[in-house]
């Protein structure tokens, strides 16, 4: 069955059930609007969007994957602002040959991660289209709690950082290769890395509790987020080799045998939705985040952001109008 075979009530007819209510849902799908208890008089909200062949592709990509995928990317920020998730809201157009059931996977997907989080899925909107767009908007409780900008890394503060580098970045780089199908199980969880990222979502509000300076979720790369929080810290973060040795390692086999750099996919590689954030040097850093660097003070002619002290000499990282 495919899209243009039903109404549009009948496709939400499909959708609805799949969808979580939410925690502090006071009214769900089925009016103008949703309505949804902001605990102390404040709301986080944050927007993004997945385009077919331009963040996804059908060949590689179901809807539950492409579901997961919006959930995540807007999820961590939220989380990396120090806020709890309470509620998506999610646009879709869609192409009339798309079949039905691709459409209930991508909301079945998007339950996946919103469910266990108490998080529900509260409204949207359809429309037809030439390609597959999904637009969602989420938001979040800060508990009382000051939001944990970027803006607030001082001298002296430890860097830290929660999730996985570059293994996004290998899973579609295997897949762009068409060597992700080799039978090898290192490969299959890459390229999963990609398709569904797990993002540490708990761990923004545990950083906001034991006192992060700055936050942000690392979306685009490594470097480019972490020249972020720095330019609107006014500060320099140099980064440390030896604390990222590891992801390296872990990604060398498989970009040996693509020919790639995995510094590369480490410092530059976009999609892990990992959180970085800054503390004071005599915070206890919570679990997952671990130290990978340290704040310095910044100066007009100097990088945003070092490794061991010198230009990183990798790209920076993803950029939605340059490409790369």
């Amino acid at each position: 069955m495919r899209v243009a075979d039903l109404t549009e009530e009948q496709l939400l007819a499909r959708i609805v059930p799949e969808l979580p209510t939410g925690a502090v849902t006071l009214l769900g799908p089925g009016d103008d609007a949703a309505v949804v208890a902001a605990g102390d008089g404040r709301f986080v909200v944050t927007t993004d969007v997945l385009v077919e062949d331009r963040h996804f592709r059908r060949a590689w990509s179901s809807g539950e994957d492409v579901g997961r995928r919006a959930a995540v990317q807007n999820l961590a920020d939220v989380a990396a602002m120090g806020a709890v998730p309470t509620s998506l809201v999610v646009t879709l157009a869609v192409p009339g040959d798309l079949p039905v059931e691709w459409v209930v996977g991508l909301a079945r997907g998007l339950a996946a991660e919103c469910a266990p989080l108490g998080a529900g899925v509260v409204g949207g909107d359809l429309s037809g289209g030439p390609l597959v767009v999904v637009g969602v908007a989420a938001h979040g409780d800060l508990q009382g709690r000051d939001a944990v900008l970027r803006s607030g890394a001082r001298a002296g503060d430890v860097v830290a950082h929660a999730g996985v580098l570059g293994r996004s970045a290998a899973g579609l780089a295997l897949l762009t290769a068409d060597a992700a199908g080799d039978g090898d199980d290192e490969r299959g969880r890459l390229v999963a890395a990609y398709l569904r990222p797990v993002a540490p979502l708990a761990a923004g509000p545990d950083a906001a509790r034991a006192g992060a300076t700055a936050m942000m979720d690392v979306s685009d790369g490594l470097l480019k987020d972490a020249g972020r929080l720095a330019r609107a810290s006014g500060v320099r973060l140099d980064l440390d080799r030896g604390a990222l040795a590891a992801d390296v390692a872990a990604l060398a086999p498989v970009a040996r045998s693509l020919g790639a750099d995995p510094w590369a996919w480490v410092l530059g590689g976009g999609e892990d939705h990992g959180l970085l954030a800054t503390f004071p040097a005599d915070a206890v850093v919570p679990q997952p985040f671990r130290p990978v660097g340290r704040v310095l003070a910044g100066a007009p002619d100097e990088p945003a952001v070092t490794l061991d002290g010198g230009e990183p000499g990798v790209a920076t990282g993803w950029d939605h109008f340059a490409g790369a």
